[in-house]
């Protein structure tokens, strides 16, 4: 889940955010201001409906409050054992000594199948999920606006259809059952608010999961001491804190926006109302003065300042569902496999994508006596 995710339904009356009207911020002192400031930058910076991440004030401490309960360490408690068989059923059916891509071969089917356990939707939905996920990167690539929003269309109307199949349940026999006939915000939620609350979980999720995967199996290929450090880490915390910092030194969460309320400044520069800001994670993550030298792997030192999930009032909700999946992913293949190598030069995702498109390796599996502890 990135804080650069934004869904979409129904529009709103907003400025028009082009690269003339917007200003990049980069340092990761200005973007921490910035982004823990919602009284002057807004993150209501789209004309179509974003819960939770693109309400601000009281509206969105109330739908906050409604989604961070889905994400609760009792509720991912209760999810982990049906994670780890989908990560751990996807690895065991992996090819070894074979060039595979470890963004489609493995982060895409996992993200896919990690989401679908979650929500409780079929395992039928997987092919149609991966080839909308096809479609949603080539249309954020393309920057075009009007293939960006048939996209988000697919996925609203496959949405509203799995609402339809559950309007007579009693509302407890999937998560997503239980979100439609969810009262906690003091009435029951409208199709469109629900519609924007799945999009934000899956629509963003799935992309985020495929490329940090991408980037943390690359890292894993390619960076041999940190692959090793990961592989010693029996807690879950010291692993997450790995992983996050292998996201943070290639962070595929490229950036964010947010809109003046008022006149200000930024970045040393005056701010119009209206103005949009852009906010670079990666370029904040990965600023000397925070976070030198360059390149430096030390998960323990820079966890606190790491802006992978974002920071302020919309810090990513669903974190703990991502450090999950991920986590679960990783020791799977680390009990599976002994090594991955590198197969090929890996592709780098087309801005404002982050991460890798395409990453070849070869996996070396572990023998099956030392798999089973023998």
């Amino acid at each position: 889940m990135s804080p650069s995710n934004e869904a979409a339904e129904p529009a709103r009356e907003l400025p028009t955010s082009t690269a003339r009207n917007t200003l990049t911020v980069r340092d990761h002192a200005e973007v921490v201001r910035i982004a823990t400031d919602p009284e002057r930058f807004s993150s209501t910076v789209s004309r179509f409906l974003q819960i939770p991440n693109g309400l601000d004030g009281p509206e969105h401490r109330r739908f906050r409050v409604l989604v961070e309960r889905y994400f609760t360490a009792e509720a991912l408690a209760q999810f982990a054992p049906a994670c780890r068989r989908v990560a751990r059923d996807l690895v065991d059916a992996l090819p070894q000594d074979r060039v595979i891509d470890a963004v489609r071969d493995i982060g895409a089917p996992y993200a896919v199948r990690a989401q679908s356990a979650w929500l409780g939707w079929p395992p039928e939905l997987e092919r149609k999920l991966l080839d909308w996920l096809d479609d949603k990167l080539a249309a954020v690539r393309s920057g075009d606006a009007a293939r960006n929003a048939e996209v988000a269309e697919r996925f609203d109307a496959l949405t509203i259809g799995l609402l339809e199949a559950r309007r007579a349940s009693d509302g407890s026999r999937d998560l997503t059952d239980r979100l439609a006939h969810d009262t906690s915000a003091g009435r029951p939620l409208r199709d469109d608010e629900i519609v924007a609350i799945l999009r934000n979980w899956t629509g963003g999720d799935l992309a985020t999961i495929a490329l940090c995967v991408g980037v943390i199996l690359h890292t894993a290929a390619t960076r041999k001491p940190v692959d090793r450090r990961m592989r010693e880490e029996t807690s879950d915390a010291a692993l997450d804190a790995c992983l996050e910092e292998i996201l943070r030194l290639d962070d595929p969460f490229t950036s964010s926006r947010r809109v003046a309320t008022c006149r200000t400044h930024a970045a040393g520069m005056p701010v119009e109302k209206g103005q949009f800001i852009a906010l670079d994670w990666a370029a904040a993550n990965r600023d000397t003065r925070v976070f030198a030298p360059v390149g430096e792997f030390a998960p323990e030192r820079n966890a606190a300042a790491n802006l992978v999930y974002g920071i302020g009032p919309h810090v990513c909700p669903g974190r703990p569902l991502a450090r999950l999946e991920l986590r679960e992913l990783v020791r799977a293949l680390q009990a599976a496999f002994a090594a991955m190598v590198p197969a090929g030069a890996p592709l780098r995702e087309t801005p404002p994508l982050g991460g890798f498109r395409t990453v070849p390796i070869r996996l070396h599996r572990v023998a099956p006596a030392e798999r089973d502890g023998a």
